[in-house]
């Protein structure tokens, strides 16, 4: 590289002591770097008299490569020097359905704010393809419900905790009860997203742990339409407590009753390779959006 700069320079200045001073070395020095690049390229390249310097047909030609490889390799170096910064460049983020439209804007108003220079890519997808995503290299980090499934080479990093409300249609018998105890739900019928989704799990565990069962074979894509099913007198069903706003607001015809303490929750965290060379970057994303979420009904995580 260093011939490649030296000849560059002859190549601009087409005069030896002012092509020297241009990259900083010495005539000797630098009629060396020249004659071992002729050398090593088997050709001639630059033709000398005793009044000026003169390129050769193969060096005008060799002249065009050499400016390119130079600004190749300028681009490399600042593509290094970007990747050392934290928060520059891409990010793919895979984030779980459950999760996305209730934390989503906070993160999204973060990053603008925050990390100008960082480019970021979110994934909605459900857990296993997330993870799958993760592991194959497609997604660099992931913001889902801990713990992950059992899969090794991951760390995770904790945020927070949501409490579970139980959502039931507008006049039942426990609209806007608080204090709620668990065994309620043994006489309920409970609605649930389809296989696949980490908040399904969630929510069987729950039910499961007071003897109560999932309602026949209604299940929903999404908690949009899970909580249409609901309003729509066929059960009831549990929603994360960020997510109350959002799907319950005026007009939709839900009430959200409270459990008693200690209520049902779900941790949500960042999941990461643990072979990533962002682990830092990663650590100081997680105490910023730690901060981002301040403001959501959650209990943060440290």
């Amino acid at each position: 590289m260093s011939q490649l700069r030296a000849f560059a320079a002859v190549a601009d200045y087409l005069h030896f002591r002012d092509a020297a001073a241009a990259v900083g070395t010495s005539q000797p020095a630098l009629s060396g770097a020249i004659a071992a690049l002729e050398d090593a390229l088997g050709t001639q390249l630059v033709e000398r008299t005793t009044r000026r310097v003169l390129l050769t047909p193969a060096g005008e030609r060799v002249a065009r490569h050499t400016r390119r490889v130079l600004d190749a390799l300028a681009d490399l170096v600042d593509e290094a020097e970007s990747a050392r910064r934290p928060f520059t460049g891409p990010l793919h983020l895979g984030v779980i359905p459950t999760v996305a439209p209730y934390v989503l804007p906070a993160l999204l108003r973060l990053a603008r704010e925050e990390y100008p220079d960082l480019q970021l890519y979110v994934h909605e997808e459900q857990t296993g393809s997330l993870m799958d995503g993760l592991t194959g290299g497609r997604l660099d980090l992931l913001l889902l419900a801990l713990p992950s499934p059992g899969l090794g080479g991951v760390e995770e990093i904790p945020l927070y905790e949501e409490d579970f409300t139980l959502i039931v249609p507008e006049g039942h018998e426990l609209a806007g009860r608080r204090n709620l105890p668990r065994a309620a739900l043994r006489e309920l019928d409970v609605l649930l997203l389809d296989e696949g989704h980490c908040l399904r799990d969630q929510a069987l565990d729950v039910c499961r742990e007071v003897g109560a069962s999932e309602a026949g074979a209604t299940r929903a894509a999404s908690l949009p339409t899970l909580v249409q099913l609901v309003a729509g007198g066929l059960g009831v069903t549990l929603l994360p407590q960020t997510a109350i706003d959002v799907e319950t607001r005026p007009g939709s015809q839900l009430a959200v009753s409270r459990f008693a303490a200690p209520a049902p929750y779900r941790r949500i965290g960042l999941v990461m390779r643990s072979s990533t060379g962002r682990g830092a970057e990663f650590a100081d994303l997680a105490v910023a959006l730690r901060r981002a979420v301040g403001d959501l009904p959650v209990r943060v995580v440290r």
